[in-house]
């Protein structure tokens, strides 16, 4: 009996080794993108202004070290939809909606690259002025 006791303790202390391994593997990796500012147009004219912090959510490490080495082109994009966004759908007056604007970004940056998993908005402002 004492000689399974050994093999099955020296099991039980190598599973939390094998499980901070797997965990490593599949922990979540997050690209920040500096902070943008776009005007808020209505009509002819500018209202105010939209400010967004952004946070990429990539599919996995090796993709998060891609995605850092093509923050250019990510931004970018970024720009340019959160400035469509401001045009279209956002006023100094009314609470943004940030689900759209994030659906919007995800569907974006995906298309430029794959290794976006999902847009994180950590800051929105509409102001006015």
């Amino acid at each position: 009996m004492r000689r399974f006791c050994i093999p099955i303790l020296a099991l039980a202390g190598a599973a939390p080794l094998l499980m901070a391994s797997e965990a490593a593997e599949s922990a979540p990796a997050f690209v920040p993108l500096a902070p943008l500012r776009v005007p808020i147009i209505d009509g002819a004219r500018s209202t105010g202004s939209l400010g967004i912090t952004i946070v990429l959510k990539a599919v996995d490490p090796a993709a998060a070290t891609r995605l850092g080495a093509a923050m250019p082109v990510l931004r970018a994009t970024a720009l340019a939809t959160t400035l469509e966004f401001g045009r279209l759908y956002a006023s100094p007056l009314l609470p943004v909606d940030a689900a759209q604007l994030s659906g919007q970004l995800t569907q974006a940056l995906k298309a430029q690259d794959s290794g976006v998993e999902r847009v994180l908005l950590v800051e929105v402002m509409a102001r006015r002025g």
